[in-house]
């Protein structure tokens, strides 16, 4: 089975996105090419996103905050994945778009922050659900 292409965009690719990819390798396997990247990169993941997903066993430390031309090499996408970033997002050649309004946690305190975390994961799953991957 060929794997699907998912790409997850935010502004910064500091939190939701970086947050969104690892969900979607933890959940989807070898099953998904997972990607992320901002429209406006802030060059580093975010340290509450890394201690956030630290608690569930994932190093998000790896991760890189990237841009999008960073990633468009990488496409065509089955599915990008907009975190509400509005007409920040520029296109992405893909099958289908989706726009998730997740608040940016990037100043809630940490039970806040994992409030997101979970929505996120919650929102990674149902996706892969329709993808028939989960």
């Amino acid at each position: 089975m060929e794997k699907k292409k998912l790409l997850f965009v935010c502004v910064e690719n500091a939190n939701r996105s970086q947050m969104s990819q690892a969900f979607a390798n933890i959940l989807g396997g070898n099953q998904v090419e997972a990607y992320s990247a901002g429209s406006k990169p802030s060059g580093l993941v975010n340290p509450k996103a890394i201690a956030a997903m630290k608690e569930l066993g994932y190093d998000l430390a790896k991760h890189a905050s990237k841009s999008l031309t960073e990633v468009e090499q990488f496409g065509p996408f089955d599915v990008v994945v907009t975190m509400g970033c509005g007409d920040a997002c520029p296109w992405m050649p893909a099958k289908e778009f989706v726009d998730w309004q997740i608040p940016d946690p990037k100043y809630m305190e940490p039970a806040q922050f994992n409030e997101v975390r979970d929505y996120i994961r919650d929102q990674v799953k149902a996706l892969l659900t329709k993808l028939a991957i989960a």
